[in-house]
């Protein structure tokens, strides 16, 4: 059974940080990399925005994927089985799915260093595409409880 209150939550959770994140679209590159303040909270609210979509992604794969539903092999995975649920379509699926490679990268590190320019460009696609997750979700939501009652 989906619960509605959790996905509800973490909802509410995302479009919190992404107010957070819309503060932080305000400044330069050279001033976020010259602040670890800035940069710290950037690299977090990012990270956290995408493992609590992959949290609700997780959450509609368990309690509505039947037995012919593809288990998803990692979080990029999590959001190109929402196609299949009929979340939303393939190409939102993988423009939202590439945020997972933002995170990976910040939270591993691989060995490289972190160019920061890649991650002050993903936040325009962070605030754009996570609206737009959001308000799926949300309508889905509202579609299968409606037709569930």
């Amino acid at each position: 059974m989906i619960r509605k209150d959790f996905i509800e939550r973490k909802l509410d959770l995302i479009q919190e940080e992404l107010e957070k994140l819309k503060q932080l679209s305000g400044y330069t590159i050279d001033q976020i990399a010259a602040d670890f303040l800035k940069q710290n909270t950037l690299e977090r609210l990012l990270e956290k925005i995408i493992i609590r979509a992959v949290d609700i992604n997780n959450h509609l794969i368990s309690e509505l994927g039947g037995p012919g539903l593809k288990s998803p092999r990692d979080y990029y995975e999590t959001f190109l089985r929402l196609v299949d649920l009929g979340v939303y379509n393939n190409e939102f699926a993988l423009r939202v799915a590439k945020s997972v490679g933002t995170r990976n990268k910040l939270v591993h590190e691989y060995d490289e260093l972190i160019d920061y320019s890649q991650v002050y460009d993903s936040i325009d696609d962070c605030l754009h595409d996570y609206a737009q997750y959001c308000q799926h979700i949300l309508d889905f939501i509202a579609k299968t409880t409606s037709s569930s009652s």
